[in-house]
This record gives C-alpha cells, sequence and structure tokens, in this order.
C-alpha cells in the first residue's frame, strides 16, 4: 500500500513539475537571463555587431553628462500631473456609474473600451485629432468659438499637455472600474449612521467615501507613477525623435533611442539600470508614507 502511494505521489510531483516548468522556463530565459546580461552588458560599450568593450562606469558617467537624460526625466515628472486629475475624474465618474438605471451596463462598457484599445490605434487616433492643420480639435475650436488652435504636437509648450490629455482620456475607464468595486463594496451602514447625525451629500463623500477609498487610491498612484515611468509607445508615435526640442521624450525614449536608433546598447543597459533604481526607491517611499495615510478597515 505504501508503495503504490508513494508511486502516485511521484506521479502527482511528476505532473506538477510538468505543468511548472514552462513558465519557470520562460521566465529564466526570458526574464533573469536578459537581466543578468543587461547588468553586465551596462559596464561594456557594444554595438549589438561588434565585440563589447570593457568600459567599467564609463556608461553610467556619461549618463550624468548627457543633458538629454534630466531633460526626459522632467517630461516624464511633468506627465505625472495627469495622474491627480485622473484620480479625480475617474471616482467622479465612479461615483456617476454606482447608479441603477436602463442601460448602465453599456455606458460602463463605452468607458472602459479606450482601456483595451491598442495603445498605437489610439495614438494614431489622437495624431489626427490634434493636427495642427486639419485636426479635429482645432476645427472645432475654431467653427464653434473663433479660437485659433495652437500646434499641439508641434510646439513645445503644448505637446507635454497634449500627452497629459491623451493619457487621461485612456485611463479614465481602468481607474473607474477600481473606483466602481470600491464604491459597492463600502456597507451602506456607514452613509445611514452619518444621516442620522445630520450629514450632508458633501460630508458624507469627504468623511466616508475618500477615507475608505484610500487603499485604491493608494493602489492608483503607485501603478500611475510605475505607468508613466515606463511611457513609450504614444511618444514613439506623438513626438517623432522626442517632439520638438525633446520636449516629449520620456526616459524609456530616450533610453530605446540609444539601444535601437544610436545602436549603443551598453548605455541604454545602464540608463535602463538607473530607471529601475529610480522606479524601486519611489516605491518603497510610497509604501513606507501609505501607513500613515491608507485606511485599512
Amino acid at each position: 500500500m505504501n508503495s503504490k502511494l508513494s508511486g502516485y505521489r511521484r506521479k502527482e510531483l511528476a505532473w506538477l513539475y510538468l505543468f511548472v516548468a514552462p513558465p519557470v522556463l520562460g521566465f529564466l530565459i526570458f526574464g533573469l537571463a536578459p537581466i543578468l546580461f543587461s547588468i553586465y552588458i551596462s559596464f561594456q560599450k557594444w554595438d549589438m555587431l561588434t565585440d563589447p568593450q570593457w568600459v567599467g562606469l564609463g556608461n553610467y558617467s556619461d549618463l550624468f553628462k548627457d543633458e538629454k537624460v534630466f531633460k526626459s526625466l522632467f517630461n516624464t515628472v511633468y506627465l505625472m500631473i495627469g495622474i491627480p486629475v485622473g484620480m479625480l475624474l475617474s471616482l467622479l465618474l465612479a461615483i456617476l456609474m454606482n447608479r441603477k438605471f436602463k442601460g448602465i451596463s453599456f455606458m460602463r462598457t463605452i468607458y472602459y473600451l479606450p482601456v483595451i484599445s491598442p495603445i498605437i490605434a489610439i495614438s494614431l487616433l489622437w495624431q489626427w485629432i490634434l493636427n495642427q492643420d486639419y485636426g479635429l480639435l482645432n476645427n472645432f475650436l475654431w467653427e464653434w468659438f473663433g479660437i485659433q488652435g495652437p500646434n499641439w504636437l508641434g510646439d513645445p509648450s503644448w505637446v507635454k499637455p497634449s500627452l497629459i490629455l491623451i493619457g487621461l482620456w485612456g485611463g479614465l475607464g481602468g481607474n473607474m472600474v477600481l473606483y466602481l468595486a470600491g464604491l459597492q463594496s463600502v456597507s451602506s451602514t456607514y452613509y445611514e449612521a452619518a444621516e442620522i447625525d445630520g450629514a450632508g451629500a458633501w460630508h458624507k463623500f469627504a468623511k466616508i467615501t475618500v477615507p475608505l477609498l484610500t487603499p485604491i487610491h493608494f493602489f492608483v498612484i503607485v501603478m500611475g507613477i510605475i505607468g508613466a515611468f515606463q511611457t513609450f509607445s504614444q511618444i514613439y508615435v506623438l513626438a517623432t525623435d522626442g517632439g520638438p526640442e525633446y520636449s516629449g521624450a520620456t526616459i524609456v525614449f530616450y533610453i530605446f533611442q540609444h539601444a535601437f536608433k544610436y545602436f549603443n546598447m551598453g548605455y541604454a543597459s545602464a540608463a535602463a539600470w538607473v530607471l529601475g533604481v529610480i522606479i524601486f526607491v519611489v516605491t518603497l517611499l510610497q509604501f513606507k508614507l501609505s501607513k500613515k495615510w491608507v485606511y485599512q478597515e
């Protein structure tokens, strides 16, 4: 009997390892191996065609001497202005969608569509909307208000606000769903007790809804900042070569240029690791600070 059990046990373990092997091997081959190789190559000068040449900390030293690094980092942080604005709009939208009326499911789906739409297709759509000569937005401003619209994607002063607008439009639906789930998980007893005490709609929102949604606020902020640091696709489509005066380039776009345009893979790897450290430190700091303001029910 024991031999049969041990045989079954071996078969179960064999099937377990068989099912676990593909994702583990996938991570080792396509995840861990490139990560370790990027660390090694960040200390090399390598154009992907000739043999790598050891330069030590030269890539990291050059990185902090390039003003485009700081400009792309500034642009990336500037785009994060859209995070609190998007949070507010998503919360208000979720409150509107947290109602029961005919067609509410359809409305929720419509608002969520940009989240699942291909980012390249969305970028091309906005490229058409924001075109200075025949774009829908400038035509609307001229025909309805007599305002000559700016060169949204060609003026250094307007590129980043345009990218923030596009990010808001694309991210509202996803955050709306998170806030909607949070609103539906809040017990009605809180609001009933507040009404008995004479609290109005604003007090219920400020003293009950907002505090009880702080875990979602925290999640949205963390993911929003990480996502902002990783912004690339829309920049590649909308801000050709980084935009006018490099005003639309993000740090990931800067890394991409050095890796696949200038074929300076060692330098790009060094920049990627600096970015990774920045994201890690910022995220760790957010988790530390969250203990002071995130409410756990």
